[in-house]
């Protein structure tokens, strides 16, 4: 499978799923972000307290994938899209990837609404037709963290309609993104350090 490209530690500790042989691509094409990708992935720990931290604006678990990649030299990017058509313009808005770097783009999705998956979804459709991007990559966290969450009293913070495995899959498996290729990692409980 193509996912045995990724070193197993990761898929041990990843519940791991690719589209449009998204893993040959990054490997391949995109060896120094691949390896990047790989080695934050490698060091991230699922942390007692921050899952424990109240809400508002980002969590401390997407600011700590981020700021590894960011040591790396990727960076938050916008993109201004337009199509232009018999000389008319028209606007084509994307949101804000989290990580980009060498057409490389990354989402942090930790516990959002679950529609923020069909924004990230539409920019990488998006941008992969206009060739912006080559590669969407999706962090996320599988459904089964649930139970540490509901054993820490933060069951009611970690709702059915937020961003889990179960609620990225049907989306992508239904088309929504596009031809862009697509790799998925959905934490899982070996990754969870209840002492941190």
């Amino acid at each position: 499978m193509p996912v045995d490209l990724l070193p197993e530690r990761i898929r041990s500790a990843y519940e791991v799923h690719e589209w449009k042989h998204a893993c040959a691509i990054l490997k391949n094409d995109f060896p120094v972000e691949w390896q990047d990708i790989i080695e934050v992935l490698q060091g991230f720990r699922l942390r007692r307290s921050e899952i424990s931290t109240p809400g508002g604006g980002k969590s401390p678990i997407a600011k700590a994938i981020d700021q590894q990649l960011y040591a790396r030299a990727w960076a938050e990017k916008g993109f201004d899209t337009k199509v232009l058509v018999d000389e008319e313009i028209f606007e084509n808005p994307t949101h804000k990837i989290d990580c980009f770097k060498n057409r490389v783009a990354v989402e942090i999705e930790w516990n959002n609404k679950d529609p923020f998956y069909d924004r990230d979804l539409n920019n990488f459709r998006i941008l992969f037709d206009l060739r912006a991007i080559s590669v969407g990559v999706i962090i996320t966290r599988c459904d089964e963290l649930q139970e540490v969450f509901d054993q820490l009293g933060k069951g009611n913070s970690y709702g059915a309609s937020t961003t889990h495995m179960s609620k990225l899959l049907p989306r992508i498996q239904g088309g929504g993104g596009g031809g862009c290729p697509i790799l998925v990692f959905g934490m899982t409980k070996r990754l969870y350090d209840e002492g941190g």
